[in-house]
């Protein structure tokens, strides 16, 4: 079976505190809301002490058109994804030659070239390193990246390959849309870029590392409204539902529980939750819907806390989090949801190879 044998993260530039995001939206949109006070007590109540972004939090302040956000996405894409791949291959003690595919996933801005072809311009990777660019998934994108790397390498069991995700949600941010969805975002959604390294069962692991052993994909139908983006003339402009918690709850349970059990094991089973966490009611939501305790989401918890909400990433730091702790002989879930609506399951378990 394939491993995920490294992830690593790049360092963006400007770490924010909730305070003072909370202090910048209110000095944005206090004439424009008649309760603006009542209106940021979300940002108490999320859970989230500090984000990272790419730009310093004054520049948000003012109005920037689509085409400059977008030029900065594929600077910050190019800069970053370089490091975050740089970290990754020299975890996994990689050659960047012996890398045969990127998978690039995004979500937040456009580019053709794509940004991965950008990077190989400026990494010694072989010519004939395949591209695969993934647009859209939003905050599934990171665990349905690692699952198409996992199919790659199932086919190729010699193969190494990249899963590069790279997620600038504030330069999505519209100064002019004063709907809830966008004031829910501010206080939600971060930057950040990630990198991991699946290979194939055919490749020599130096170090214990989880194999995937499963994967599924599940897409609820006539629910688009539910999560994405409406793409107007200043760019995109959030979509993110109320609902999103509730349906989770209602779906997940039977959701995971038909996947383990085709492959003779159940919740109780899992030792780890490698889940993304798209907010404190998401992970309410996972906590009540699977019947588990707190506890195992202790690092979704810190994740959120330490990073926000990064879209596709956030579940590859959650996994970068798993990766850095003595594991044997244990199953974990790594599960992520996004628009469609979707949702991305993967059975890992770490251990010996099979």
């Amino acid at each position: 079976m394939p491993s995920i044998v490294a992830v690593e993260l790049a360092e963006l530039p400007y770490r924010v505190s909730q305070n003072e995001v909370m202090i910048a939206i209110k000095r944005m949109f206090q004439h424009r809301y008649e309760h603006i006070d009542r209106l940021l007590s979300i940002f108490e109540h999320d859970h989230i002490q500090s984000r990272s972004f790419v730009q310093p939090l004054h520049w948000y302040m003012t109005a920037h058109s689509f085409a400059e956000k977008n030029e900065l996405y594929i600077e910050h894409a190019v800069q970053y994804g370089k490091e975050a791949i740089e970290r990754c291959l020299h975890r996994g003690n990689i050659p960047f030659e012996d890398i045969e595919a990127i998978f690039f996933i995004s979500t937040t801005g456009i580019a053709t070239p794509s940004v991965e072809a950008r990077i190989m311009n400026e990494l010694p990777f072989s010519i004939h390193t395949k591209r695969i660019p993934i647009w859209g998934l939003g905050c599934a994108g990171g665990a349905a990246g690692i699952a198409r790397a996992v199919d790659y390498c199932r086919a190729y069991p010699k193969a190494k390959v990249l899963v590069l995700a790279v997620e600038f949600c504030s330069l999505t941010f519209q100064l002019d849309d004063v709907s809830k969805s966008n004031l829910i975002g501010t206080s939600l959604f971060a930057d950040g870029v990630g990198c991991a390294c699946v290979v194939g069962d055919d490749v020599q692991l130096q170090s214990i590392a989880p194999q995937v052993i499963d994967m599924q994909s599940i897409f609820m139908r006539n629910m688009e409204d539910v999560m994405g983006w409406d793409i107007k003339d200043n760019g995109f402009y959030v979509v993110f539902s109320r609902h999103i918690p509730t349906i989770i709850r209602q779906s997940i349970g039977e959701i995971v529980e038909l996947f383990l059990r085709k492959n003779g094991i159940c919740v109780s089973q899992i030792e780890h939750f490698v889940v993304h966490p798209g907010g404190k009611k998401v992970l309410d939501a996972y906590q009540e819907g699977l019947h588990i305790d707190e506890n195992k989401l202790t690092h979704a918890i810190h994740v959120l806390r330490e990073h926000g909400n990064m879209s596709s990433v956030t579940v590859l730091a959650v996994l970068q989090r798993f990766l850095q702790q003595p594991i044997t002989q244990q199953h974990g879930l790594m599960m992520a949801m996004g628009p469609g609506f979707s949702c991305e399951l993967l059975l890992l378990k770490w251990g010996e190879k099979l």
